[in-house]
């Protein structure tokens, strides 16, 4: 595939985040070992367990047992997949870190691809696009809205912004952090952080082989409101007074300007002997009051996030139960 560096220790990081999936963790195990082994990749699986129910971190710990490549996280709860993707970017060690799910619906027959995209063609990040899938319609049509919005405001060309299964150039996962729920929009991240090349390949779909899917229709609404969030974050994460400040003055200077067109309007009419309304008894007077005071309290409000952001601790701090095969 490549000349290996002796940099990393692997070639290959995968990252699997997973919620009670037991049963699918043996099938998925064995069918990335005989793809990546076929193809003389180097590797590693991080299988990170957040907040399982069911016998997902036994049976972690059964097959680790007669598996190398298998390195574990368990979280005491169940944090979500943003967090699970966080921290299992930060133990990773190969040259080319990719992600999939852990219910055998992303192929690793892909793996191999995507590692070359990387290595060879460049990319800094390349996102899976599950262009025939097996999934409702109650599913894809929210999801073809969510990603043509997320195209439109993004301006990244990707058909497919949630697919789970990603490769990224090992610098990009060590640059960024992945928070609340802002896996949907790791691409974004990456693109605001500089990392501008960006593709996309079409990947197999497979039909779900077992259990139920862990999403529901209110992640589409959440994926909107987490856009904007992210959006606002990425472009004034740095420097929120040039958002605040422009607006608190903004306010501010509307206000003023409609205060000294009343008293100016009020010295005209009397310097003519005509009668003038008082300036406080016009409604429009009370407008550019409310606009002086929220153009100050935003201003502040902005002094104040600017000292927060110079400030502020960590904020992915999660709570891990154990660790199987992680040195830190």
């Amino acid at each position: 595939m490549s000349k290996r560096s002796s940099y990393f220790p692997v070639e290959l990081s995968i990252v699997i985040p997973l919620l009670n999936e037991a049963e699918s963790l043996p099938e998925l195990t064995r069918w990335i070992h005989r793809v990546l082994t076929q193809h003389g990749l180097t590797y590693e699986v991080l299988l990170i367990d957040d907040g399982s129910t069911d016998d997902s971190w036994a049976v972690i710990e059964e097959l680790a047992e007669t598996d190398s490549h298998l390195r574990g996280i368990r979280f005491n709860r169940n944090y979500g997949k943003s967090a699970a993707l966080n921290v299992g970017f930060k133990e990773t060690q190969g040259r080319v870190v990719c992600t999939m799910d852990a219910d055998l619906q992303d192929s690793p027959e892909e793996l191999p691809e995507l590692y070359r995209m990387i290595t060879q063609d460049g990319y800094d990040l390349v996102s899976g696009w599950k262009k025939k899938r097996y999934d409702p319609l109650s599913k894809t049509i929210p999801t073809k809205l969510f990603n043509g919005v997320t195209r439109k405001i993004s301006g990244i060309q990707l058909h497919d912004f949630n697919c789970g299964l990603k490769a990224y150039n090992h610098r990009v996962v060590k640059s960024i952090e992945v928070y609340g729920e802002m896996h949907r929009y790791i691409p974004v991240i990456a693109k605001w952080a500089g990392f501008r090349k960006i593709g996309e390949k079409v990947v197999q779909h497979q039909e779900r082989k077992y259990g139920t899917t862990k999403f529901g229709l209110e992640r589409f609404v959440y994926g909107f409101l987490d856009l904007l969030s992210i959006t606002f974050v990425s472009r004034f994460r740095k420097r929120p007074m040039h958002f605040f400040g422009t607006a608190g003055a903004l306010s501010f200077l509307i206000g003023m300007l409609i205060t000294l067109w009343l008293v100016g309007e009020k010295v005209y009419l009397a310097t003519l002997n005509l009668h003038a309304r008082d300036v406080t008894s016009q409604p429009l007077f009370f407008l550019a009051l409310v606009a002086v005071v929220v153009g100050v309290q935003v201003f502040v409000a902005g002094f104040l996030a600017e000292m927060i952001q110079l400030n502020g601790p960590r904020k992915n701090q999660y709570l891990i139960r154990e660790k199987l095969n992680i040195n830190s």
